[in-house]
């Protein structure tokens, strides 16, 4: 099968977080075609294990998508598709850059493809679960960052929920409503960030709040307010005494007794250096098929952040594709890209003897 084709195909099938299952049942059989000794975890996952020999490498990528339909087409040498940047098209450079080179005959290390499920969601199920299963020698995440950059470091992560309610009253009156108690939350959370980014210009250093849902409604009697708020955290910042922080902010505003927050979601930031095997492996390598090599630090959140602490080893995200697509309406891979990531994939892979 043609790797084009295969992405296609796997493109085609729907596979929202948590009904992933179609998608991992058509990895383990392509997978076991070419080759790799091919199953389903208990958590899910598509496994892909070859080799027998030399340090072990987990190539960690996630199955699941967004919601969203983005029709497969294919326009101009793109392909189109909910999933081709955000992460079914890294993963698929996984699968084939893996079997070219277990095909040389040349294959120095022992590889595991893990097609990771609910990393689009807050539980992170799929990555979670293989932490403790497997204890590689280098690990590389599969998330868009084009074929000729590689992403060393993603920020961490809280989620808030509030709820709050009281008693309905006249507008008239002098009862703050529900909806403004959570506007003034909203906000003293903003001014909490703003305080937390001063002389800090980067965005990777700063503490980013953005409001992702907001409702309100009542029966005549009650009102309620619903919110989450999303906050991105720098490194140095522990999401444990983030909480105490976010705590303390929303007593100021209604009484505890009104107000019900729960946090999602929580982990650190996590940044790998850059001087490693394994990202000097990716400099030679792209630098050998014409690139020029980068290095980046996202601001959002991937399977690194959970992999990172728990292996301690060598760690970089690659993958091919524009991360700016990813969840939106025009999600696309240029083809020609894909194809210059599974050559950069597959030499990196070839070099890493220990």
């Amino acid at each position: 099968m043609h790797e084009i084709t295969f992405l296609e195909q796997f493109v085609r099938i729907p596979s929202l977080s948590q009904h992933e299952e179609n998608a991992a049942n058509y990895l383990v059989t392509r997978m076991t075609q070419l080759g790799f000794r091919a199953y389903r975890d208990d958590a899910g996952n598509a496994i892909g294990e070859l080799g027998t020999h030399g340090p072990l490498v987990a190539l960690l990528g996630h199955i699941d998508t967004v919601g969203g339909k983005v029709p497969v087409r294919y326009e101009d040498g793109k392909l189109y598709g909910r999933g081709t940047v955000d992460a079914k098209g890294p993963f698929a450079t996984f699968v084939w850059a893996a079997a070219r080179a277990m095909q040389t005959g040349n294959l120095p290390c022992r590889v595991v493809l893990i097609g990771a499920v609910e990393e689009e969601v807050a539980t992170s199920k799929g990555a979670n679960y293989v932490v403790d299963k497997y204890a590689p020698n280098y690990c590389i995440i599969g998330e868009p960052s084009s074929w000729n950059r590689i992403t060393l470091g993603y920020k961490g992560r809280l989620l808030v929920h509030y709820h709050h309610e009281q008693p309905s009253a006249h507008s008239a009156g002098e009862l703050i409503s529900a909806p403004e108690n959570a506007v003034l939350f909203w906000l003293a959370v903003q001014e909490y960030c703003k305080a937390q980014n001063v002389e800090k210009e980067r965005l990777f250093e700063q503490l980013i709040p953005s409001l992702r849902l907001i409702a309100s409604g009542g029966d005549g009697l009650h009102d309620w307010a619903n919110s989450t708020i999303g906050l991105r955290l720098p490194e140095g910042v522990d999401p444990q005494a983030l909480i105490t922080k976010i705590k303390a902010l929303q007593v100021l505003f209604a009484p505890q007794s009104a107000t019900t927050l729960t946090f999602e979601g929580a982990c650190p930031a996590y940044r790998s250096p850059r001087a490693t095997p394994l990202a000097n492996a990716f400099v030679r390598a792209i630098k050998a098929n014409q690139g020029t090599p980068g290095f980046l630090h996202k601001t959002g959140t991937s399977d690194m952040n959970v992999a990172g602490p728990a292996w301690k080893c060598p760690i970089v995200a690659y993958g091919p594709g524009d991360s700016s697509l990813d969840h939106t309406p025009d999600e696309h891979i240029v083809l020609a890209e894909y194809k210059q990531a599974i050559e950069v994939l597959t030499a990196v892979l070839l070099g890493l003897t220990v």
